[in-house]
């Protein structure tokens, strides 16, 4: 049995070309969550001291956020947020506790 060089060669590519990420309809939804990114791992347009991702400077930025999925936000962990979780939109971050 002989293989056409030139169709599995094109099957080949074809396969390789193919994107491995879901159609954005088929992704899930995600939302802005703020409070919650350590130092340097922000996603983009931070707020004032900060231009784009990973420049936030400190861990848990009041206006700092991260894309995470739809709906999860305020069930994560923020240390600087007054409810204790990521909030949907920047906040004032409350007071650190005197040592």
């Amino acid at each position: 049995m002989t293989i056409n060089r030139s169709a599995f060669l094109a099957g080949l590519l074809a396969v390789a070309l193919t994107p491995m990420v879901a159609d954005a309809a088929e992704r899930p939804a995600r939302e802005k969550c703020f409070g919650i990114s350590v130092a340097g791992h922000n996603d983009c347009a931070a707020g004032p001291g900060t231009s784009c991702a990973g420049t936030s400077k400190v861990d848990y930025q009041s206006n700092a956020w991260t894309l995470v999925p739809k709906g999860t936000c305020t069930t994560m962990k923020s240390p600087t947020s007054s409810t204790g979780f990521g909030q949907l939109a920047a906040f004032t971050a409350k007071p650190k506790p005197k040592a």
